[in-house]
């Protein structure tokens, strides 16, 4: 049994990651940290964990602890990684990986270095629903991709719970980074294809404060196929997901919930000709698991941490598209 910590034990911990660590079959956690040691401490005692701490650096030097979930904000990410590795932990970190590549980059580097295991937490590619996409266009279901769109919006108005959200010097950017990266990580995973131009475009408002509310992301992949990525933090929650091939169409309406049933839809002209339901409850329960597999020598974590390097260099393209209005490449990791 894999024993984990979790750095920043707030709300993404208590309504996502304790649920799914509560269904793995391989991982169990033992510890947690937040700044105040009462809360920490307060959080232990409601979710039956052994011990709290009030810093990153005294959880990563427990004997009780085998890998290290980062679930901090993302300005944090690097500080709380470096921190882990350098303990000699293992350590599987939020997305997006960091505020930017350069930061990515030394993440990645460090955890070579000190010849542990990095990983990104870039859940949805353990959901069902994106797995049959890529199953279905790595068979040719559709033919040539041509273009696919992943969309993501939610309502998040400046008082939801993470309010640090609109705060650009620790989210990084608005729904670009918290939301659209999962969006472009999917297709990307989906497609088993790479960016290698972007533009990008986006929208403030009054409430927005330091970042943007809404933007759409242009990806031009390496063999042809456009990827469109509207996100936003101003419509109701949805997450559509739609690849379009010459020779078909997959499509799915919010695709990446992890709470309700998802109907995937593959059409070719006007008919419908395979539908199936599939349920993505066991994303995050699948997700540790898998690390806790790669720990034991058992497999090939699907995310390491050159994904979510990559991702970012995606995601630092995209504002520079945004400020300098123009098409932006990417470049390789």
């Amino acid at each position: 049994m894999v024993r984990f910590g979790i750095i920043g034990f707030g709300l993404h911990a208590v309504k996502r990651l304790m649920p799914g660590f509560a269904l793995s079959r391989k991982c169990k956690v033992t510890a947690l940290s937040r700044r105040n040691l009462s809360q920490a401490q307060e959080s232990a005692r409601a979710y039956k964990i052994s011990l709290a701490f009030d810093s990153a650096a005294e959880l990563s030097r427990s004997p009780e602890v085998d890998a290290v979930f980062v679930a901090t904000p993302n300005a944090c990410h690097l500080a709380d990684v470096l921190t882990a590795v350098e303990a000699g932990k293992h350590v599987l970190c939020e997305k997006p990986l960091a505020m930017n590549a350069s930061e990515a980059r030394q993440m990645v580097e460090a955890a070579q270095r000190n010849k542990v295991l990095f990983g990104v937490a870039h859940v949805f590619r353990f959901d069902e629903s994106v797995r049959k996409f890529r199953e279905h266009v790595a068979a040719g279901a559709i033919g040539k991709p041509v273009f696919a769109r992943s969309e993501f919006s939610f309502p998040g108005d400046p008082s939801h719970p993470r309010k640090w959200l609109y705060d650009a010097s620790v989210a990084g950017a608005g729904p670009i980074f918290d939301i659209g990266v999962h969006c472009i990580d999917t297709l990307r995973f989906i497609l088993q294809d790479e960016v290698v131009r972007l533009s990008a475009t986006a929208s403030w408002d009054d409430r927005s404060g330091s970042v943007e509310s809404v933007a759409a992301v242009t990806l031009e992949f390496s063999r042809g196929t456009i990827g469109v990525v509207p996100v936003s933090y101003r419509a109701d929650y949805r997450t559509p997901l739609e690849i379009v091939g010459d020779g078909g169409v997959l499509w799915a309406d919010d695709a990446l919930n992890v709470e309700q049933p998802i109907e995937i839809q593959l059409k070719r002209g006007k008919k419908i000709i395979q539908r199936e339901t599939l349920s993505n409850q066991l994303a995050y329960a699948l997700q540790v698991d898998a690390f806790a597999d790669w720990m034991e020598g058992k497999g090939q974590f699907p995310a390491p941490g050159e994904e979510g390097w990559r991702n970012q260099e995606i995601l630092d393209a995209a504002l520079r598209s945004i400020r300098s209005g123009k098409a932006e490449s990417v470049p390789r990791v």
